[in-house]
């Protein structure tokens, strides 16, 4: 949108940040280590920020050959065009990545090969070589901030850079990003419209804003149009819904890679079908005794559509030498008779514990055929040749290991109702190695910026970790570059003014009576665990929560239960709620705190 530079603005600041995620956060923390007043907003409620970064597994691409870096990324790219300038900067970066995490966030990096018989190692080696037949792919890597995954640890850090630059960056939650303002002769941008408590504001923005909304994972209609798929089910942040594409078409930049996108799930992309307005489970890890057997999958008329027991690359399947995400079926179940079922219900190796509760179950294959709402000839006849290539020890349709291939047994047979997992989209606005944003020209905005997925450069194939890699790297650019000062930027102040019609959350308060202590804990997937303890003696009378930010399916179970299992041990040496290991762990730490506080007194 254009406004008149000389209109009134709400408020001024050097740069702002639009989306609180890995990449945002890493351009606000970088724009104010360079001297800048940082406005970062986001659409989320404090402790739902974070966008897919938090959902994500916290490891990183990056790789101690180069050359081979170089190869192997190119290799990915193929056979989409793209920036060669571009390419080079991120490869550049993803070689630094181990020295990135030492001088920036304060870690030691834990390289994963360079420790092969660790369990997290050992787990994730097939994603550290995604594409092993692609050159330059051996020498390919996983770094991490410690050594586990899908834990939060990467994203803890990145918000604790920006929270510990409280009186550099102003956050504003809740407080979605609606327009780019933009001086209409210049083309330069010099502000934002955000809306907070429904009033909309205008900031002035002196030096640059930086685009790092994400995806548009939650918006149907763009993954209709941009996708082509009705049917796709998020696995990250539920507040992706393509602001910044919106933002970035209304000011004329330039997309690109608009069609594609990265799943993950137990088969290539698929996962279990969640409750209507969830979240789809993030499974890192495939689960073996699903992938063989008395097992397959079937697309919405009932029969196989891909090998099962072939290797996820994130969602992606070689379609006759191509990799592509499989056009997402509207309704595709897992099939198994009852000895799979049993060896299911038995495993104590499943991804959760109520994986198997909603198992539909039927006598005969027609009546399954009906309650699952598929072609009962085609199903019928899918088992009759599953079986057929189980005696001969050759699946003719897609090439299932042998070994893996066994005969169904005559009833009772079973399904689940899975979906296709929507990991993250990359499409957005075109920028350049410098991260300024492109327009259709392919002149430069001036002032605009864009870093993370909103805009990446992943396209047909992905190898995990690369997105995060591209928060740290491209957020870090993105900041440097927005907080120089811009000697010819439109109605140009020196200085962030005092901020006057923002309204910043208040700083939280707990109360605590006679026999109550307050404990906490950042050692959840969330943000800050609060918990207020009550004791009768040396007795733990109850314990409450007053403040969590856990994952809305199984970190909200260990929320819900661990505090009364707490009360009834007298103790927090309980188990940990299947399925939300971090956040038990949170939860007992922060009534440890509390405990503290007792024996002090």
């Amino acid at each position: 949108m254009f406004k008149n530079r000389y209109s009134a603005w709400d408020a001024i600041y050097d740069v702002a940040v639009l989306g609180f995620g890995g990449a945002g956060a890493t351009a606000a923390r970088f724009a104010a280590d360079n001297g800048a007043k940082v406005l970062l907003v986001d659409s989320a409620p404090e402790g739902h920020e974070g966008g897919n970064t938090r959902y994500a597994g916290q490891v990183i691409a990056s790789g101690d050959d180069l050359d081979d870096l170089k190869n192997y990324y190119d290799a990915l790219a193929d056979p989409l065009s793209y920036d060669k300038n571009l390419m080079n900067k991120y490869v550049e970066g993803l070689y630094k990545i181990p020295e990135y995490l030492e001088k920036y966030l304060g870690v030691k990096p834990f390289i994963m090969g360079k420790h092969p018989d660790s369990p997290v190692s050992k787990a994730l080696y097939f994603m550290a070589h995604e594409y092993p037949e692609l050159s330059g792919e051996a020498t390919h890597e996983l770094v991490a901030v410690h050594e586990g995954v899908a834990d939060a640890a990467l994203w803890k850090n990145l918000r604790k850079q920006v929270t510990d630059r409280a009186d550099k960056i102003d956050v504003l939650y809740e407080t979605p990003a609606k327009h780019l303002i933009q001086d209409f002769d210049s083309k330069t941008i010099i502000g934002i419209q955000i809306e907070q408590n429904d009033q909309l504001l205008d900031i002035k923005v002196n030096n640059g804003v930086v685009l790092a909304t994400g995806g548009f994972e939650n918006n149907p209609e763009m993954v209709e149009n941009y996708l082509g798929e009705t049917s796709l089910h998020p696995i990250g942040s539920l507040y992706n819904k393509g602001a910044g594409v919106s933002m970035a078409q209304d000011i004329g930049a330039k997309l690109y890679n608009m069609a594609n996108y990265e799943s993950y799930g137990i088969f290539h992309g698929l996962t279990p079908k969640p409750a209507a307005g969830q979240r789809a489970q993030f499974l890192p890890f495939d689960w073996p005794q699903l992938h063989s057997g008395s097992v397959f999958v079937v697309g919405d008329d009932g029969t196989r559509y891909f090998d099962e027991n072939e290797i996820h690359r994130h969602g992606h399947i070689q379609n006759h030498g191509q990799w592509r995400v499989p056009n997402a079926q509207l309704h595709p179940y897992v099939i198994f008779d009852a000895k799979k079922f049993k060896e299911l219900n038995n495993d104590e190796n499943a991804p959760y514990p109520e994986f198997l509760n909603s198992v539909i179950k039927a006598d005969t294959l027609d009546m399954l055929a009906i309650k699952i709402e598929v072609d009962a000839e085609n199903l019928k006849q899918t088992v009759a040749d599953f079986n057929k290539f189980s005696k001969e020890k050759r699946d003719f349709a897609f090439n299932r290991e042998p070994e893996t291939l066994e005969e169904f047994d005559d009833g009772p047979y079973y399904a689940l109702a899975f979906v296709q997992g929507l990991l993250n989209t990359v499409g957005g606005p075109v920028h350049n190695e410098n991260t300024e944003v492109i327009d259709t020209d392919n002149n430069v905005i001036p002032n605009l910026y864009a870093a993370g997925e909103l805009g990446s450069l992943m396209g047909r194939k992905y190898n995990g970790g690369s997105n995060l890699a591209e928060d740290l790297i491209f957020g870090k650019i993105a900041g440097e570059n927005a907080a120089k000062e811009k000697s010819l930027t439109p109605d140009a102040t020196t200085s962030a003014s005092k901020q006057v019609n923002l309204k910043f959350n208040d700083k939280e308060t707990f109360e605590a009576g006679p026999d109550q202590y307050i404990g906490r804990s950042n050692a959840g997937m969330g943000n800050e665990i609060v918990v207020r303890v009550t004791m009768d003696g040396s007795d733990i009378k109850n314990v409450e929560i007053l403040k969590q930010s856990e994952s809305e399916d199984y970190g909200a179970k260990a929320v819900r239960m661990l505090p009364q299992e707490i009360i009834e041990a007298n103790s927090t040496d309980v188990d940990a709620v299947s399925g939300a290991s971090v956040s038990s762990a949170a939860i007992k730490e922060a009534v440890q705190d509390a405990l503290k506080k007792v024996a002090i007194e």
